[in-house]
């Protein structure tokens, strides 16, 4: 998963920690390269936007790569990289088709929207969502400690979104670029942090194989 999926793997095991970490970064990372090292020679039939032209194809076929990798490796794909996968080809192919880098922009609002949504409209029901994610992850959770977990990490995931929609009108392509290392990836370990302790009084037990979280 691209950065987006680090939010719903974050209980990894150690020993695949390191996997998580490739699969949910990687394409992110081979992006920033291509748009940083692309060469823009005057006659590119892309102009200026070639570097975002082709760090999106870049972008796409690591991320199917990814994809692939996951599912040999880990043995699964998780639900957020595959919806993940489908917006990075589906808004790389806009991007490349109308040359407007707003719509790979666009990506990280609809996965944290949709995400938020589902989580917090699950916990209006009593539905604690997230317990199908990450449940093995965190052994001895009790209901109501899944229940505050998957409203905590909804509107978590919505203030994301809100934040995404902000940074792109702000600042510079690149410096969104930039932003999902140095703004959304510290934001979301600082938040695995503080919802700790709530873990914690709701029974989760420390003392199993499973770490806790490790995007």
């Amino acid at each position: 998963m691209t950065e987006e999926n680090t939010a719903a793997d974050l209980a990894a095991k150690p020993k695949t920690g390191w996997i998580n970490m490739l699969v949910d970064y990687g394409p992110l990372i081979i992006f920033l390269g291509v748009f940083k090292l692309y060469p823009v020679p005057a006659d590119t039939q892309f102009g200026d936007i070639a570097p975002v032209i082709y760090g999106t194809i870049a972008f796409m076929v690591a991320a199917v790569i990814a994809l692939a990798f996951s599912k040999l490796k880990l043995g699964h794909v998780s639900p957020m990289l595959m919806l993940s996968t489908v917006l990075i080809v589906g808004f790389g192919a806009l991007t490349i088709w109308l040359q407007d880098e707003r719509f790979i922009q666009l990506k990280p609002t609809v996965i944290y929207a949709m995400f938020g949504l589902l989580l917090v409209g699950g916990w209006l029901r009593g539905k604690a969502l997230l317990q199908i994610l990450l449940e093995a992850a965190f052994e001895g959770v009790d209901a109501q400690g899944w229940l505050k977990l998957s409203r905590n990490w909804g509107l978590f995931f919505l203030a994301l979104a809100a934040l995404n929609e902000v940074l792109v009108r702000v600042m510079s392509f690149e410096g969104w670029l930039w932003a999902k290392f140095w703004v959304f990836m510290p934001l979301s370990l600082v938040f695995i942090m503080t919802q700790m302790p709530m873990l914690l009084r709701h029974g989760l037990d420390l003392g199993q194989d499973d770490a806790g979280p490790k995007e």
